[in-house]
């Protein structure tokens, strides 16, 4: 399965990394390139497809939440920049140990997956009042954050080459090397933002509440029962 991403992978990336290659002058360009080529390395794959399918959810259920989209992208830019940061500070030393627990980091996505996935088809339930709303509300917020910083440190060998090979060779050649983490931070999560950005641009968010809640309900349950397999196909992946 997983050689079957790889390949899929190596497909989709090749003309973003022949723009990271072509763009090495320009640090910027080149860790913005980098990072869309690390948005479909394997292990990110699936975690994009399940952002997108959570997030495009909900804009087409009310509308496009960017502040989750920002809290989301922001806990990427986070994990990232601390990575990029600890490798600065510490040197080659700590990559054995990033070696270690980047599998099992990983290994929590499928089942992540799963549950949210239960949480959209209904299996588990909240009873809903306007003080747990509120609290929900926070905790949405929070869990997009927390979601981004996990989908961050699903690294894969793909992932590992990108960041630790490709991007901080120039982040410690260039002045302004530490913005250039949050930059690649920025390309991984490109996918999401682009399709949002697609949703709102054209007027669809909204449109299944409009259309009535019950054709909602039954795409909402649809997208759920998508999360839950792609967390399964996740685990037969990568456990």
């Amino acid at each position: 399965m997983y050689t079957l991403l790889n390949e899929m992978s190596n497909l989709l990336n090749k003309p973003f990394m022949n723009m990271a290659n072509n763009a090495e002058a320009i640090p910027v360009i080149g860790a913005l390139a980098l990072g869309l080529v690390g948005a479909l390395a394997p292990c990110q794959i699936s975690g994009n497809i399940s952002a997108i399918t959570l997030y495009g959810n909900r804009a087409l259920q009310k509308s496009v939440n960017w502040i989750e989209i920002l809290l989301f992208t922001l806990g990427k830019i986070v994990v990232f920049s601390a990575l990029g940061f600890i490798l600065w500070l510490l040197g080659n030393e700590v990559k054995p140990v990033f070696i270690q627990i980047f599998p099992w980091v990983r290994k929590t996505m499928g089942p992540l997956m799963i549950i949210v996935g239960l949480f959209m088809v209904g299996v588990i339930k909240i009873r809903w009042n306007t003080l747990q709303i509120k609290i929900t509300t926070k905790k949405r917020k929070i869990g997009s954050f927390l979601m981004g910083a996990m989908f961050a440190l699903a690294f894969c060998p793909t992932m590992f080459v990108l960041f630790f090979v490709s991007l901080m060779p120039l982040v410690f050649s260039t002045s302004y090397g530490a913005i250039l983490p949050a930059i690649f931070a920025i390309g991984t999560s490109f996918p999401l933002i682009l399709f949002v950005t697609f949703i709102w641009f054209f007027g669809f968010d909204g449109t299944l509440l409009k259309r009535g809640r019950k054709i909602g309900a039954y795409i909402q349950k649809a997208a759920g029962v998508f999360m839950i397999f792609l967390g399964i196909l996740d685990i037969l992946t990568y456990w």
